[in-house]
């Protein structure tokens, strides 16, 4: 059963630079106690979606509604039943990790002692109970990240709106957050997770929907996406950029699709319909081509490679991405 559903939602930023359409007709569906990834470049309208669904902002046209509640004439109903983190730590610094999560408790008007109670729960769930006491500016990047998330689960929230919650985290740090969603969810919090980080996306979503230019332009799990780019890849890296045009002739003529070249020019890749033998004819024809490589091999597609062939870029206009989060 949907617990979010959003339907043909559209929302243009004016600017003297022109029109941008961050919301074009884009519509979607996510099931009670799942985590659904929403994977787009900058700009594509991952967080405008996600203002409108938390009802921050109102969208040109469309509808939605979340826990069957409209987010259009009902938006204090649905503040009841949310939580929200945004991609920045959103706390008082001067205030306690612990006084931060009592005064939301307080505006949730769970009054003085259920907030007290409240904050000590978080704070233990977390593993910030030492911390606690502690002014929030003095807590590391992830200690932030951790008390926010906690913050936005002050009022038990049915629906959990995560806009790219681990970004600017060192990888253990990640982790941590990471298990710390999942295990919300094993309680029964359904989750919109945005983010830019594709191997998030690849473990946590239980299904992921794909959107650029305001659209949602593929939905599936993670393997059901991957599928769509085919099955091995030949992936080889030059020992000299300047050799990548003839390394990319003979990918082409091996390959089942389009020959992928990395940032810097020296790795490319390819998908092959013929596995260990496509790469066994890449390198007698790159080698007779005199092409030095570094390293060559095979491996399975990875959302890298759906998001690639999907979006065909790996960021947006910067315009759009700007217009987007000053929204």
């Amino acid at each position: 059963m949907a617990i979010i559903e959003a339907h043909d939602l559209r929302k243009t930023y004016h600017s003297r630079s022109g029109d941008v359409h961050a919301l074009a007709g884009l519509s979607l569906s996510v099931p009670e106690g799942t985590i659904k990834g929403l994977l787009g470049p900058n700009g594509a309208g991952k967080t405008t979606t996600v203002k409108v669904l938390n009802t921050l902002l109102q969208p040109d046209t469309g509808s939605a509604t979340v826990a069957g509640i409209d987010v259009l004439s009902d938006p204090e109903g649905v503040r009841r039943v949310i939580g929200a983190s945004g991609q920045y730590a959103a706390v008082d610094e001067h205030l306690t990790g612990r006084e931060n999560l009592e005064m939301v408790g307080r505006l949730y008007h769970l009054g003085g002692s259920r907030a007290k109670a409240r904050a000590a729960e978080l704070l233990e769930q977390f593993d910030l109970t030492e911390a606690g006491d502690r002014p929030v500016k003095g807590f590391s990047g992830g200690m932030r990240r951790r008390i926010d998330l906690a913050c936005a689960l002050v009022n038990s929230p049915q629906i959990l709106f995560l806009d790219e919650p681990t970004t600017g985290l060192d990888p253990r740090s990640r982790l941590g957050m990471w298990e710390v969603i999942k295990d919300l969810v094993g309680h029964g919090t359904t989750v919109l997770l945005t983010t830019q980080y594709l191997e998030e996306a690849d473990y946590l979503a239980d299904d992921i929907s794909v959107i650029d230019h305001g659209q949602v332009i593929a939905e599936g799990t993670a393997d059901e996406l991957k599928a769509q780019v085919g099955g091995h890849r030949v992936v080889v890296t030059l020992v000299e950029a300047s050799e990548a045009a003839a390394a990319r002739e003979v990918l082409a003529r091996h390959g089942a699709g389009e020959v992928q070249q990395a940032t810097g020019g020296r790795t490319l890749s390819v998908p092959v319909a013929g596995g260990p033998g496509a790469l066994q004819q890449v390198l007698a024809d790159l080698d007779a081509a005199g092409v030095r490589l570094h390293d060559a091999g095979m491996r399975r597609p990875t959302l890298d490679d759906v998001f690639l062939a999907l979006t065909g870029r790996e960021q947006a206009d910067d315009t759009a991405h700007d217009l987007e989060e000053s929204a």
